[in-house]
Parts: C-alpha cells; sequence; structure tokens
C-alpha cells in the first residue's frame, strides 16, 4: 500500500516556487548571455554556391514535366554527369564536418561558447539544488502513474512505499530543467525558445556538410521519370483554332 503524505505549505513557499522561478531566470539570463557571446560569421562562398546549385536542380525536378524531354535530359545531364557536372561530388573530396569544425577557429569557438552556456549554468543550479533542496517531497500530480514513472518523479527519494504521484525536488528540478520550452517561447519568442535537449543534441553535432545535399538531390535527380505535360494542351490548342476558324 503507497503511503499518502501532507504537503506542508512552506514546502511550496520555500522549495517549489523559488526552484521554478529560478529556472525560469536562469533560462531567461543564458539566453541573452548567449546572444551576447553570438557571432555572425561571413559565409562561405562555396557553401552559397553549392546551396543555390541544390535550388536549381529542385526547381528542374518540381517543372521537369513542362519542358521537352530532350530540354530536360540535356540539363539532367548538365547537373549530374559524372566528368564536371554541377551536383556530382568526386570521391575523397566531400568534407568531413568534425576536421571541418577542427580547422576553422572560429566554428569551434563558437561551439565552445555553446556548451558553455549551458554546462555552466546548469551545474551550478543542480548544485544549488542538491545542497539546499535535496529529500524534499515539492510536488504531487493529481492523477495516478505506474510503477514506471518512479525513477523519473522520485529521483533522490529512496522510499518504495511513497506512492509515485509525488515528485521530489530534485526531479522538479530536471522537469523544468527539459519542459519549460512552451514558457520561452512565450518570453522569448518562438525562434529563441530552445530547450536544453536540443542543445544536448547539438553538442553532438560538429558541422553541417552540404556535399551530402548534393548527393541526394543528385539522386533524387536521376531517378526522375519524365512525363511532358504540354503537347495535349498544345492539341487542344490546335483543335480550338481550327474550330474558331471554320
Amino acid at each position: 500500500m503507497a503511503e499518502e503524505l501532507v504537503l506542508d505549505t512552506p514546502i511550496r513557499n520555500w522549495v517549489l516556487i523559488p526552484l521554478s522561478v529560478v529556472m525560469v531566470l536562469i533560462g531567461v539570463l543564458r539566453y541573452f548571455v548567449s546572444k551576447l557571446m553570438r557571432s555572425f560569421p561571413v559565409p562561405d562562398p562555396k557553401i552559397v554556391k553549392e546551396g543555390q546549385v541544390v535550388v536549381r536542380a529542385r526547381n528542374l525536378r518540381a517543372g521537369a514535366n513542362f519542358i521537352p524531354p530532350k530540354s530536360f535530359r540535356a540539363r539532367r545531364f548538365y547537373f549530374s554527369n559524372e566528368e564536371n557536372g554541377l551536383l556530382h561530388v568526386p570521391k575523397g573530396q566531400a568534407q568531413n564536418p568534425q576536421a571541418q569544425m577542427f580547422s576553422d577557429p572560429n566554428m569551434a569557438m563558437d561551439m565552445m561558447k555553446k556548451n558553455l552556456s549551458m554546462i555552466i549554468p546548469q551545474t551550478l543550479t543542480f548544485a544549488w539544488v542538491n545542497f539546499f533542496f535535496s529529500g524534499f517531497v515539492a510536488a504531487k500530480i493529481p492523477f495516478p502513474l505506474t510503477q514506471r514513472f518512479r525513477s523519473m518523479l522520485q529521483n533522490g527519494i529512496d522510499l518504495s512505499t511513497v506512492d509515485v504521484s509525488y515528485v521530489s525536488s530534485r526531479s522538479w528540478y530536471f522537469l523544468n530543467l527539459f519542459g519549460l520550452r512552451g514558457l520561452f517561447s512565450l518570453i522569448l519568442g518562438e525562434e529563441n525558445a530552445m530547450d536544453d535537449t536540443q542543445r544536448m543534441m547539438q553538442m553532438g553535432g560538429f558541422g553541417f556538410d552540404p556535399t551530402k545535399n548534393l548527393g541526394a538531390e543528385k539522386d533524387s535527380l536521376d531517378i526522375i521519370q519524365h512525363e511532358w505535360a504540354l503537347p495535349k494542351f498544345e492539341h487542344r490548342a490546335e483543335a480550338v483554332l481550327r474550330k474558331l476558324v471554320h
């Protein structure tokens, strides 16, 4: 039988509310600090050129059926031939994003700034929560939960007799850490509402490889089946003109 607890009002006033307010303020402060540390590097002309090539190839695929077959085959050969096609990437010339990051000091510095803007505040906040608020039962979920939620909601409480719906202070910290995206979207705007889950995913990335887009677009252009749609309209127009003449 799970044990029922009575939540004390001072715990709500001195643990639950301060912890939530501090997490929101830290998120807002981290946003402005990262905005001040943000750099605007000059775009690489090669990357811009490859991006424009991909856009042109996509436009060709979108309007392929509205140009004659001979013209389409000539354009497709111009983009995807194995000798000097714009979408063809020779073997061994594909960029290594990890090597690109270490070779470009600006990219490595930006990555380090992003990581520090997340790691340092969260490390200090977790140490503060763990020192002052460890072991408190801060809240209660208003609906029953299964035992699988115990490890997520009762971090820091080693009592199997407590009902699963009770939330410890440490678990409340993690719930705020990964669940404030909607609130930040209201405060900072939708484009700036980046939660820590996305930041952790970005920590494992080493940049963008535009050559992958070239290869994918080349494959899509090679397998497209061309069906010229205009001859039907031409025959209809000729029939209408004949009726008008006669």
